[in-house]
């Protein structure tokens, strides 16, 4: 496989998660993404996912492509396991803001010690749009994602699947205040972590009319998915007086939550002060 167009580089910069707790039910999967963070040395590679989705982990293993010459092994995959995998992760200063990162040097490095090499690509901070790209945006656009959804993969390529919806709030705006956006689409669990873009290969439109050309644009991550409770009952007639148990079950109402991009630097950095007080670069 050719690794060339926009989509393509998006394959291969999400990495699949699988996490352990200390309790048996805390078992869980889900997607993380590489960020390049922009700093003066250079680019700061990390890997980007939810405070949800590492929180409590005591166990964590990453899911990658190997390479060879800047090309990838289809197929060939190569596990890094990881201990203390809750401390791994810096997470965003404010408690509200579902984003956490850490960097990925170190699965690098670990990688380089097993003789592998990681085929990658990254989410750069140059695709986050500036403010008047923002301006030329309308209220509803159509959006891709990209991800594990409920674990869903290509187990024999190693890839994960796209997914796309529209925005159902403005980007340009902080829904209930919050640095978050809503779309409209079928968020499922094992999709925390994925990245949102706007991708319109070949032309699109805006405020301005019609442009020639590919348009890629990097939005934030997603965190949540929207559930309506309903409540039934179950009438029990032989004995009338007895308590009426309620049953409750839950319906997904395709809606994400998406934490701004700009949340995603704000949490890089912070990782950025960590690493650089404990003289890590």
């Amino acid at each position: 496989m050719r690794v060339e167009t926009p989509a393509e580089q998006i394959l291969y910069s999400t990495v699949r998660l699988e996490i352990e707790g200390s309790e048996p039910h805390q078992i869980g999967a889900g997607t993380a993404f590489i960020f390049a963070l922009k700093t003066e040395r250079g680019s700061l590679p990390c890997l980007v996912t939810n405070k949800h989705m590492v929180k409590g982990a005591q166990v964590g293993r990453f899911f990658f492509t190997t390479g060879t010459g800047n090309k990838p092994n289809v197929g060939e995959p190569l596990d890094i396991l990881m201990e203390n995998f809750e401390a791994q992760w810096c997470g965003h200063p404010d408690p509200e803001i579902d984003v956490a990162a850490m960097s990925l040097g170190p699965l690098l490095h670990k990688a380089s010690t097993m003789g592998k090499e990681v085929f990658y690509r990254s989410i750069g901070q140059s695709l986050i749009p500036t403010a008047e790209q923002l301006e030329e945006l309308d209220a509803l656009e159509e959006v891709v994602f990209v991800g594990y959804p409920s674990g869903i993969y290509d187990s024999v390529n190693l890839l994960p699947v796209f997914r796309r919806g529209v925005t159902a709030t403005p980007i340009q705006m902080d829904y209930s205040g919050k640095p978050v956006f809503l779309v409209d689409a079928s968020v499922f669990p094992g999709s925390s972590g994925s990245p949102v873009l706007i991708y319109n290969l070949g032309g699109y439109g805006s405020r301005k009319g019609l442009h020639a050309g590919t348009r890629l644009l990097f939005l934030g991550v997603i965190a949540q998915a929207t559930y309506r409770e309903e409540e039934g009952t179950l009438e029990f007639k032989s004995i009338p007086t007895a308590l009426v148990p309620v049953v409750r079950t839950k319906q997904m109402i395709n809606l994400g939550v998406v934490f701004k991009a700009i949340t995603v630097v704000e949490t890089a950095h912070e990782l950025l002060s960590v690493l650089a007080s404990k003289g890590s670069i």
